[in-house]
């Protein structure tokens, strides 16, 4: 099948004349989730009574002109690792079946203050981690939608609603985003309060996912406009309307580990992209043209391990606890290995993978002066048959160990399928690589 996604965005025209309303846009997403959400299961929960109120009440504000914010009626899904008021949060664990909090995390708490609609939450995996949960790719279903954000991403990429939170601490946002063929941004670290989220890992963020790249801002930024980033950070700033195109002059593409693994249709896709820019004046450097960019190439080949290894340790607890004081056999495979792994490790261990991260982070913010912003692909190809296996997040993975903004836009394909271009920007600059990824997106056609 060939997805159609709904931007809420394009209907605001609509909503201010009286044409349409918030509640007929949710209908439509309505009749879509009911003809479709059988076959993929993007969703563990949903609220229709509560959102249909809430639609409601937007109408009205949209009627009068009192609108909170531009995603004011907006119909949404939040990533099942997030407290949510009315919904349960179950983390994909079978430890937390039908677990309900009293209260919204903070991202949530800022959606609803901005009059967003609070429709559904997204099937994660494990701790927003592995395995995966089930859901099916829209475009194929005998494919995985990636993760860990599988629920949000495919249910964007469906039309089933044109927008949600997810979550990055290695690939969670940018992989799924690149195999469902959906735009994705994944802010700075610490851009998005990630209060009451289970997601605590340290080099997580959590990150939107719309059907426009003008969308995934507007949604971040409504948050932070209340309820900031996290604590001591200086949360996603810059305009509440996405901030206008603005060309890079210099980019450099990176290539990183995964290159040897990527498909050679993916490849010809990034050169062709690489070409695309270049007639649009862009200067295009790379490890082969720069010292630069080849050090940085070379300090990111381990990134995957050092990621795995701080991943490990920060997951220490809770699944000490959980194996401890809940069921042991309450927990996958997977994350039971994990407990091995990081139980087996020392503080002193993970002190050094911190400090290499840091001076990774260090010395990625010294080349602001060499380039504007990173472009490479987003995956090594297109999302893998199988819903067992989440895929490769290896492209992802920079942009999380660094702490840097990062925004996934489909607009390549590999083996007939959807295929991410990334444009990766610098810590807290996110509305600057917003205007490099949304002057790159002029350049291309996509669905």
């Amino acid at each position: 099948m060939t997805p159609i996604k709904k931007s809420y965005r394009a209907m605001h025209s609509a909503f201010a004349n009286g044409t349409s309303s918030p509640s007929a846009f949710l209908e439509e997403c309505l009749d879509t989730i009911n003809s479709l959400e059988g076959d993929i299961g993007a969703f563990v929960a949903t609220d229709e009574e509560g959102a249909k109120a809430a639609a409601a009440e937007s109408d009205k504000r949209w009627k009068s002109g009192d609108m909170l914010s531009l995603i004011d009626g907006m119909p949404l899904c939040i990533k099942d690792i997030m407290e949510t008021v009315g919904m349960p949060t179950q983390q994909g664990s079978d430890l937390f079946v039908g677990w309900q909090g009293t209260r919204d995390c903070a991202a949530v708490a800022g959606l609803r203050e901005a009059g967003a609609v609070i429709y559904a939450k997204a099937v994660t995996t494990e701790f927003a981690a592995q395995p995966a949960r089930g859901t099916k790719n829209p475009w194929d279903l005998t494919r995985t939608p990636g993760g860990s954000s599988s629920g949000t991403a495919a249910s964007v990429a469906a039309g089933m609603l044109p927008g949600g939170l997810g979550t990055q601490g290695l690939g969670s946002t940018i992989r799924p985003a690149s195999f469902c063929g959906v735009f994705a941004f994944k802010p700075s670290f610490g851009g998005i309060n990630r209060g009451g989220s289970f997601d605590t890992i340290s080099q997580s963020s959590t990150s939107t996912f719309a059907a426009t790249l003008e969308e995934t801002w507007e949604i971040a930024r409504a948050i932070t406009e209340r309820v900031g980033g996290d604590p001591g950070f200086m949360g996603v700033s810059g305009p509440l309307e996405a901030p206008d195109a603005a060309m890079p002059k210099r980019l450099a593409l990176l290539r990183t580990e995964g290159w040897d693994r990527t498909v050679d249709d993916a490849k010809r896709a990034l050169e062709n992209a690489q070409m695309a820019l270049e007639e649009a004046g862009v200067e295009i450097v790379d490890r082969d043209t720069s010292e630069s960019v080849a050090a940085l190439e070379e300090s990111l080949g381990g990134a995957v391990a050092l990621s795995g290894g701080l991943n490990n340790w920060d997951f220490r607890w809770p699944l000490n606890t959980y194996a401890r004081d809940m069921d042991v056999n309450g927990l996958s495979p997977q994350a039971q290995e994990r407990l091995i792994e990081a139980q087996a490790m020392t503080l002193e261990e993970y002190q050094a993978l911190v400090l290499k991260r840091r001076q990774l982070r260090s010395s990625y913010d010294a080349l602001q002066s060499e380039f504007d912003a990173c472009v490479t692909l987003s995956a090594p190809g297109p999302a893998p048959i199988g819903l067992g296996w989440t895929g490769d997040a290896v492209f992802a993975v920079p942009s999380s160990v660094l702490g840097t903004p990062s925004y996934s836009l489909p607009v390549l394909e590999a083996e007939g399928l959807p295929l991410g271009l990334q444009i990766m920007g610098f810590a807290d600059q996110d509305d600057q690589a917003f205007s490099a990824a949304r002057a790159v997106l002029g350049l291309f056609d996509y669905i």
